[in-house]
């Protein structure tokens, strides 16, 4: 046989169709030696059915609509009257059936008589307490099973990620020893290309990164755009800021990636773009400045990073940051504030 079929776990439903098929031949075999098979299958039928309609009625729909939102008197006014009409229609159903079935002789049905299957509810009332506790573990504990084993399979897929850009980074390392020796430059930008996947890879995923990495993040994406760039860009990059502050990853990317993308003329000899981060206060200023790459256009394209950063600065910070741009003229600027 399967060894997957040993190592199966019933779930809930499947492990209530056995109690209650485990219920039914328990009652059934219990009272087929003295009332026979009809008496005892009309007793096992009409008994069986009434404990479910109890069980059931109370954790499925008294319990979770009275008791669990503090209807204390509402919900004990709901199980004896519960209990009282389950009672009689249990009692109604039973003689009508044995009389039926069984000929026996018709009796007269009184509310008394009725009443008397009443008691016989409350143990099972008391069970659909038991009943809703094994269920509720029963579901945490599939639950539980179910979360580590995504916890496993996340842990695997993880490491099967990581396999793929360490190879690459040995790979960058071992071509940039290899140009090294004939061509420094370049491998000084094989280099910063290597640094700027280890931060998607080690840093991206984080809540916060020092800003000392953003930083040096972006400086390396500069570099790396700028030979793409006939003649060059020059960058004033103004640093003012305590080192050791820690800000959420790829928050000031945007603008920077914005400024390569649309606001550099390959065909201009001078593209200037001027670039501060300063600390004031309890804040993190950050504002770039650069010419667009065409004027006649009037605007300069931020695709869906502005509104995604637009987006993620309010899950951030609130109302606490503020985010401007200045698209008016040949010059486009753009201002974010966050607090620290």
């Amino acid at each position: 046989m399967n060894m997957k079929t040993w190592k199966h776990v019933p779930g809930i439903i499947e492990l209530q169709v056995l109690i209650w098929a485990a219920v039914l031949l328990l009652i059934f075999f219990s009272l087929l030696p003295m009332d026979g098979l009809l008496r005892s299958v009309i007793y096992t039928v009409v008994n069986s059915t009434s404990y479910a309609i109890i069980i059931y009625g109370n954790i499925l729909f008294l319990y979770p609509v009275f008791y669990l939102k503090r209807r204390f008197v509402s919900y004990g006014i709901s199980v004896v009257s519960f209990l009282i009409i389950t009672g009689i229609l249990r009692g109604y159903a039973s003689i009508i059936l044995y009389q039926h079935f069984l000929l026996i002789k018709p009796t007269q049905l009184s509310l008394l008589t009725l009443l008397g299957y009443v008691p016989g509810g409350i143990l099972i009332y008391v069970l659909s307490l038991v009943f809703r506790i094994a269920i509720a573990y029963f579901t945490l504990k599939q639950q539980t099973e179910e979360i580590l084993l995504q916890k496993s399979q996340a842990e695997l897929n993880l490491l099967k990620s990581q396999v793929q850009p360490h190879f690459l980074f040995n790979a960058l390392n071992s071509i940039y020893y290899r140009v090294y020796k004939v061509d420094p430059p370049s491998a000084g930008l094989i280099e910063r290309l290597s640094d700027i996947m280890r931060y998607f890879v080690d840093e991206s995923p984080k809540d916060v990164v020092p800003l000392s990495t953003e930083v040096a993040f972006i400086e390396n994406y500069m570099e790396l755009e700028k030979i793409r760039i006939r003649h060059g860009a020059t960058v004033n990059f103004e640093k003012a800021y305590n080192p050791e502050l820690h800000i959420p990853p790829m928050l000031l990317m945007t603008f920077v990636e914005n400024i390569f993308k649309h606001g550099i003329d390959k065909s201009r000899k001078q593209n200037q773009v001027t670039i501060s981060l300063v600390q004031q206060d309890n804040y993190l200023l950050f504002k770039t400045i650069n010419r667009k790459a065409d004027p006649a256009t009037g605007n300069q394209p931020g695709g869906f990073g502005i509104i995604n950063l637009t987006k993620r600065l309010s899950m951030l910070y609130g109302e606490k940051s503020e985010l401007t741009i200045d698209n008016e003229g040949e010059l486009y600027t753009a201002f974010l504030k966050i607090p620290l």
